[in-house]
């Protein structure tokens, strides 16, 4: 047996598949004696050891089948299990792909079990394992008591009760999301906290920010990435946060003055460079770990890459026809519907961020914030591009029922055409917050965590859709849980940046009231938006209304090969749907999933899993948010929102009215107005430095199409069907590179010259490619 490891252990013991003759274990499988582990070799990845060590059992010939193993750590730290391989002889190996941490034995008070790579539907278990499935899977649920420490791997629901922070003052209060009808959210995992002293319905908070949170061991992230996202982090901060120089932040001024300084960010014409790490940046990492990151970036020149949007023409971002490009093959491309009064011609589309933002607009236009509630019209020309027909802006009136509603038209030339600009640029800050704050945040990390918690709850490691959805839940928790404590807290990133400010997560709250599991498979939000209509003869059941939406047309192929693949595997396991009925851990996944982790919408219209094809449809619609539509809303963020002027996230100047102070300002410089109605400096600077942390892939990225262990599986039939799946994301490979070389599809690459390649598999072999580079589908929702 080998075993890869991080850390040297104690002792392990295996479990065979044949009963013990003592009538008090009935139900589990015979245990062999510990045996010590024996040092092999140890070899250097990135900073990190990685130790292999060897184990020899003798066993009596009755023993049966390997099927787990127990393994024991004896010492003070924790370590990172990868992965075992036991050679039962020579002909027979058996794979166990671990990927979790192991704690110290005087913590957990008991040793850790890892099952093999083969699994079982529950009645089909072998005899000497059903009761050690059941245990297993018991041990992993708790009993909603006490705080979690960082050792137990226990999965609890809670509500999002931890975004506020009372005790810091009445400012920094949040209202609880989840279990209640103004409030509606999904379920996360439960820590245990504290109650906050000042408001005992939320959990208090730490001083100071720092990234020991609770994720159960199976959840948090390989100690290489995690070393990676914290490098990652501190190179990004060192942009903004004590720069050696002071030209980045002038004394006298938080704004930028002209276009040419915005782009020297990008250009490091500064010459700053990337000075002391403040000690809240210090304190996120372990001391080693910081040291050998400053060291390695002390030397670089602490500047922005340059963002696709200014590579080609640093001016295409105000061509209008970039402006609409952008909301079909940008990074916010499912908000976009055909407006269904001109559905027999396919052609007026509506962006509306209008009904949900109004009644939020008086809380939001205080301290310099200025928004609108914005609907942008467009028209579909004879090359299939989109052109923006006209914009309405609406404030609030004097009564509830009011609005003052504002319309602009394109235009040329003159103080016409820097209007036009302008009110572009209030619709971008909308399309921003909607993006961050929905389509990425809520629309995938945030439902998929239910869905985590309930499989580790219900699905035992041995259940074969245990194993299909396992690579789709990697790292999403964890990443979560630093989401909730860096990003949407009170005082956090997102409040600092995005103009929606302290309401930001209140508004994620009312949308959730939209969602519905059973619309987010991609055919079905095509047709609910009016992108697409029914097609009986597409494999996929939908037809485009206009080919030349790149999000659409990729989308819809990578769905189909999900799909393929997924009714594929489960074809193996279920021969009938009577299978799926009585499949008792399936149907109690369903039914938490339903009514506990997304409680709040069990109301609402779920399939009832009696099936085949609603099981294929669940698992379809669920790695597809986990892996494609992340990867749709996430890595194209630097590219696009990196540059302010593209997207902006909040507007600090309403449009002028004629005969104000503010038009004449706007009509001596409009250039000088628009620049003054962008984020500051700080802002600007902060948000960019968040683009390019949240847009990097990293160096181990696992890609659809991708298992961290060949040998994931034993069966035979599931590998090959497994390379069937990688072998049609190939051939989708190539015709999205075909599609985005065609100079007739002008939605492809637009004025900006950006080929739309968030959708594009990038299956290798190679997968230590990391960075800002756009393509390529992560298994899971894991930065």
């Amino acid at each position: 047996m080998d075993l890869k490891v991080g850390k040297v252990t104690s002792a392990t013991s295996i479990m065979g598949s044949r009963s013990q003759n003592n009538p008090s274990n009935a139900g589990k499988g015979k245990l062999s004696k510990k045996a010590s582990l024996r040092h092999v070799k140890t070899t250097k990845d990135k900073g990190l050891n990685i130790i292999m060590y060897s184990v020899k059992f003798n066993v009596e010939a009755e023993f049966g089948i390997l099927g787990a193993f127990l393994i024991t750590n004896g010492h003070k730290h924790k370590f990172f299990l990868q992965s075992a391989t036991f050679e039962v002889s020579s002909v027979k190996i058996i794979h166990f792909d671990c990927q979790s941490w192991v704690y110290p034995i005087r913590r957990t008070k008991t040793d850790r079990i890892f099952f093999s790579n083969t699994c079982y539907l529950p009645h089909q278990t072998p005899a000497a394992m059903v009761e050690l499935r059941r245990e297993e899977l018991h041990s992993l649920r708790g009993d909603g008591r006490g705080e979690r420490k960082e050792w137990e791997r226990i999965y609890e629901y809670d509500h999002y009760d931890d975004l506020g922070n009372a005790n810091k003052g009445h400012e920094h209060a949040r209202p609880v999301l989840g279990g209640t009808q103004a409030h509606p959210y999904p379920r996360r995992i439960r820590t245990g906290h504290t109650c906050s002293n000042k408001d005992p319905k939320t959990k208090s908070q730490p001083k100071m920010i720092n990234l020991d949170i609770f994720v159960p061991p199976d959840e948090q992230l390989h100690p290489k990435k995690l070393l990676e996202l914290l490098s990652n982090s501190i190179q990004s901060a060192v942009h903004f946060i004590i720069p050696e120089t002071k030209s980045l932040i002038k004394e006298d001024s938080d704004s930028f003055d002209s276009f040419n300084e915005i782009l020297e960010v990008f250009s490091g014409n500064q010459g700053q460079q990337a000075g002391k790490v403040p000690d809240e940046v210090r304190k996120m990492a372990p001391n080693k770990q910081l040291k050998r990151m400053i060291h390695t970036r002390k030397t670089n020149q602490a500047k922005f890459p340059l963002p696709q949007i200014l590579a080609e023409n640093k001016w295409a971002w105000k061509d209008d026809r970039e402006f609409a490009r952008q909301m079909i093959a940008g990074i916010n491309p499912a908000r976009i519907r055909g407006l269904q009064q001109a559905m027999s011609q396919h052609k007026i589309f509506i962006l509306d961020h209008h009904d949900y933002l109004m009644p939020f607009l008086n809380r939001i236009n205080t301290n310099g914030i200025c928004a609108y509630a914005s609907r942008t019209l467009l028209f579909s020309s004879k090359d299939g591009s989109l052109k923006p027909v006209a914009i309405e802006l609406s404030l609030p009136g004097s009564s509830s029922s009011e609005e003052d509603p504002w319309v602009f038209v394109p235009a040329s030339q003159g103080i016409e055409a820097a209007s036009w600009q302008l009110a572009k640029t209030h619709v971008t800050a909308n399309d921003s917050a909607h993006h961050q704050l929905i389509s990425h945040w809520l629309h995938t990390h945030a439902v998929v965590e239910p869905f985590i918690i309930a499989s580790r709850r219900q699905l035992s490691v041995m259940h074969p859709i245990h194993q299909l959805l396992r690579p789709h839940f990697r790292d999403t928790m964890h990443i979560n849980a630093l989401y909730r404590r860096i990003l949407i807290n009170s005082g956090g990133v997102l409040e600092k940046t995005l103009f929606t400010g302290e309401v930001s997560m209140e508004l994620s709250s009312m949308l959730y009231k939209e969602w519905r599991f059973d619309e987010q498979g991609l055919p079905s939000d095509l047709l609910k938006r009016g992108m697409a209509i029914q097609d009986p003869e597409s494999p996929t059941g939908v037809k485009l209304i206009f080919h030349d939406y790149p999000y659409g047309e990729d989308g819809l192929d990578i769905w189909l090969a999900i799909k393929t693949w997924v009714s594929d595997f489960c074809s193996v396991f279920y021969k009938q749907d009577g299978h799926i009925q009585s499949d008792e851990e399936l149907q109690a996944w369903w039914s938490e999933i339903r009514n506990v982790g997304h409680g709040d919408k069990k109301r609402e219209k779920w399939c009832e899993m009696k099936n085949l094809t609603d099981l294929i449809e669940v698992l379809t619609t669920l790695i597809w948010i986990s892996s494609a539509l992340h990867a749709s809303v996430a890595f194209g963020q630097y590219a696009y929102a990196s540059y302010p002027p593209n997207r902006t996230t909040l507007c600090r100047k309403f449009i002028p009215e004629e005969g104000t102070f503010e038009f004449a300002e706007f009509l001596r410089d409009t250039d000088g107005y628009f620049i003054k109605m962008l984020p500051r400096r700080s802002e600007m600077t902060l948000w960019i430095a968040l683009m390019e942390v949240l847009s990097q892939h990293t160096s181990d990225e696992e890609y659809l199409g991708q298992r961290s262990m060949v040998q994931w599986t034993d069966k035979e039939e599931v590998r090959q069907l497994f390379m069937k799946f990688k072998r049609n994301l190939r051939d989708i490979q190539g015709r999205i590179i075909e599609r985005n070389g065609n100079p007739e599809l002008k939605n492809r690459g637009g004025p900006a010259k950006i080929p739309y390649e968030l959708l594009l598999p990038d299956i290798t072999d190679d997968r230590s490619t990391g960075g800002i580079i756009g393509k390529g589908i992560p298994n899971s929702i894991s930065i």
